[in-house]
């Protein structure tokens, strides 16, 4: 019997073969609502393969990276550098055949850095200890993937396999509602024009899902893939950083390929210590760290011991971390640092704040 894989490889086949008109919607949709269990069944079934085998690891700290690339890459000799574990190092693959997690503590947070066994093409089909390696990535809040400088090609395999592990980097999840109802069928309400999906593919895919009674809201202009990941609510949407090592072996014409090729990567060699300061500023600002210092008032601010919240936070989220009671009795924040118009200048709740804020809380 052919594989979830397989069933979904003929499916795209005969999409792709099918003119896409108001007649064959009906008929698109049902396929993509196949695609939708089938990709489902997948799935399962690789979490339950990897059970009892795959990689557990309990996230501690402010945040949690995971190093991601092909075996020899240099992620062991990077993640020596850089945090407070030493993993083992050789010539050849495969030298890592565990997730080895270390700490790196950087402008006052600490950064949990997994090093993850290399991964390989296929591996999002459990080649490799695949399912095991990329399941770890998906607790993480920053996937750093680390390139060889000569062997850049490897990114698309790296891309590809997160995808089809669900791993969904640098984007967002789709503004997709779904509510289930009773009865009434299948109502769509959106507030954007859909270009990309008609309502009678969403009708068919839901209906293959077995959802045949439900309100669907819809606040963008989602493409049929987005659509189906919503409806899995299974996707895990995470930043992601590229880093090329073992930039040290390139020449000057090399390094200035390469960095037309990937303007936004970081440049680094592990191995000579080239690059590694950036890196951890790139790191720290990807998983979007900032350090609030509490002022008691009538005294000076605590500058030694920073609270670690993430950009968007507001003086509510800061004031619930605090403790719930200043949430009851809040009365107003007085705010020094970039976010405040003027130093010490009196807030709401609602005020977002910016890193190294000094904040007075009155209750």
């Amino acid at each position: 019997m052919a594989t979830p894989e397989e069933q979904i490889a003929e499916i795209e086949k005969e999409i792709a073969k099918t003119q896409k008109n108001k007649a064959t919607d009906h008929h698109i949709g049902s396929l993509y609502g196949k695609i939708a269990k089938l990709k489902e069944l997948a799935e399962k079934k690789k979490s339950q393969g990897a059970m009892g085998k795959g990689y557990f690891i309990k996230k501690s700290g402010n945040a949690t990276i995971a190093l991601v690339g092909f075996p020899s890459v240099g992620k062991s000799t990077l993640i020596n550098k850089i945090t407070n574990v030493k993993s083992e190092v050789a010539a050849y693959e495969f030298t890592t055949l565990t997730a080895i997690p270390g700490m790196m503590k950087y402008k006052d947070a600490y950064l949990q850095i997994i090093d993850l066994p290399g991964i390989i093409d296929d591996a999002s089909k459990g080649k490799g200890k695949g399912t095991e390696v990329l399941g770890a990535s998906r607790n993480a809040d920053l996937i750093v993937i680390i390139l060889d400088a000569k062997k850049t090609e490897k990114l698309d395999i790296i891309k590809k396999e997160l995808y089809l592990a669900g791993i969904r980097l640098d984007a967002k999840p789709p503004k997709v509602i779904f509510k289930k109802m009773p009865k009434g069928g299948i109502n769509i309400q959106s507030t954007y024009e859909l270009t990309k999906i008609s309502e009678e593919i969403i009708q068919e895919i839901m209906r293959q899902y077995g959802m045949v009674n439900a309100e669907v809201i819809i606040r963008e202009d989602v493409s049929i893939n987005d659509f189906i990941d919503a409806l899995l609510e299974n996707r895990h949407y995470v930043s992601s950083l590229i880093v090329i090592n073992k930039c040290d072996e390139l020449n000057n014409q090399e390094m200035l390929e390469l960095k037309k090729r990937f303007p936004k990567a970081i440049m680094i060699s592990a191995e000579k210590n080239l690059g590694i300061e950036k890196l951890k500023e790139e790191i720290f600002e990807k998983t979007r760290i900032i350090r609030i210092f509490l002022k008691p008032r009538g005294k000076e601010p605590d500058m030694k011991n920073a609270l670690i919240m993430h950009k968007g936070d507001t003086v509510y989220d800061l004031a619930l971390k605090i403790h719930k009671d200043f949430i009851q009795y809040f009365k107003y924040a007085q705010v020094w640092g970039k976010s405040a118009k003027f130093p010490g200048q009196k807030l709401g709740l609602k005020h977002e704040l910016l890193d190294n804020d000094i904040v007075t809380i009155a209750i």
